[in-house]
């Protein structure tokens, strides 16, 4: 009951801080890293170019390879909109649960990781525990991403990696990838009256959305078979269109923002192909004809890798000795999980809290879900300790 108390405390303290993914999370990641300092933790920043963001990177235990890494991302998503029943950004307890922003997407998981951290320090540790803090999660795992390249460069090569995304403790062992792009269309404008004279940014942007939709039936043919999502292969789709000042005007400007969740890397290659060759080879050409400067432009918002599930793993057999399970199961949500996979450490998604709470007005997690996420990460310091 010492270790949920304190996890409580820390999950209160996490909370106040209102790491909205626009807004610095420092004064976060500084107060993490004071904690796991004083558990006797060695501490890493990874700044980024703003100087606003940072991600933390700790170590406990020998300085050698082959350590497990316990992550979670600092950052969440905004409140404005959303009708809550308190102060999203000061933890409420009713009945067994605590309310506020971040409390289970991921401020439980860190909460839990930073109680444990003495535990861990107290024991002589056969590999070494890491615990990773990330930044900009929600806004296409730019963080994890950044932390990739930084641990490479420092030649810090853990072997497996647990993220804590709330999965309700059940062990997740893959996520399609979430692709993200806006495409810009740059016209020509002029009077309606004589639509030829000009490039009509919207009419081109529609084309390119029609043939991305067309890439839709060959993507279905390319599904793995036994593919475990839903749907079992790559999507596309178009969220966005917005261009044109009014109707009786040539659009000069259209902007498209439209995206990709694909089954495996192969597929994410095909689509870019795909669109790249009808651009290069279509849209343009026809578009030069009349207006030379014309230009369509695509650029990436984020390209989060997904998990692959795998039929054996260092990772999944670690999740399951400390669960207890062997069940395993894929979610359509996106993680950090893919990026850590992509780098050759081994990866898995379990942690506590339900992903039905996440992004909500009143968002909660249970101290029950706290609870069996702090037996799974005591005997992970059970497992980790020298003989």
């Amino acid at each position: 009951m010492m270790l949920l108390s304190r996890t409580k405390d820390l999950l209160a303290d996490l909370i106040a801080y209102p790491t909205v993914s626009a807004d610095s999370n420092l004064e976060l990641i500084a107060y993490a890293a004071d904690v796991l300092e004083r558990s006797g933790a060695q501490v890493r920043f990874y700044g980024d170019e703003s100087g606003r963001k940072a991600n933390l990177f700790a170590t406990i235990g020998p300085q050698r390879d082959g350590g497990i890494v316990l992550s979670g991302h600092s950052d969440v998503v905004p409140t404005e909109g959303q009708e809550w029943t308190s102060d999203p950004f000061a933890v409420r307890e009713a009945d067994g649960l605590l309310y506020g922003r971040g409390s289970c997407d991921m401020k439980g998981f860190i909460a839990a990781c930073l109680a444990v951290a003495p535990v861990f320090a107290a024991r002589e540790l056969s590999r070494p525990i890491h615990f990773a803090f990330t930044y900009d999660e929600e806004v296409g795992c730019l963080g994890a991403r950044a932390l990739m390249t930084d641990l490479a460069a420092a030649g810090i090569r853990p072997s497996a990696v647990i993220i804590g995304e709330p999965t309700e403790m059940r062990i997740i062992e893959g996520h399609k990838g979430c692709y993200e792009y806006t495409t810009h269309v740059t016209g020509t404008g002029g009077h309606a009256s004589v639509p030829d004279a000009g490039v009509n940014a919207i009419e081109y942007a529609v084309r390119y959305i029609t043939r991305l939709l067309d890439l839709r039936d060959p993507l279905k043919a390319r599904a793995p078979e036994a593919s475990p999502f839903n749907p079992p292969w790559t999507t596309v789709q178009a969220g966005a269109v917005v261009g044109g000042p009014a109707r009786n005007v040539i659009a000069s400007d259209c902007r498209i923002d439209w995206e990709m969740r694909p089954v495996t890397s192969a597929d994410a290659d095909y689509v870019k192909a795909e669109m790249h060759a009808y651009v290069e080879d279509v849209l343009k050409p026809a578009m030069h004809r009349i207006a030379p400067e014309t230009e369509i432009v695509t650029h990436v918002v984020g390209e989060v890798e997904g998990l692959e599930p795998v039929s054996q793993s260092e990772a999944l057999a670690i999740a399951r000795e400390l669960t207890g399970r062997n069940d395993t199961d894929v979610v359509s949500f996106g993680t950090e999980a893919g990026l850590f996979q992509k780098a050759g450490i081994s990866a898995v998604v379990c942690g506590p809290g339900s992903i039905a709470q996440a992004h909500k007005p009143d968002e909660f997690i249970s101290e029950d879900q706290l609870v069996q996420c702090l037996g799974m990460l005591e005997r992970l310091a059970d497992k980790v300790s020298a003989p």
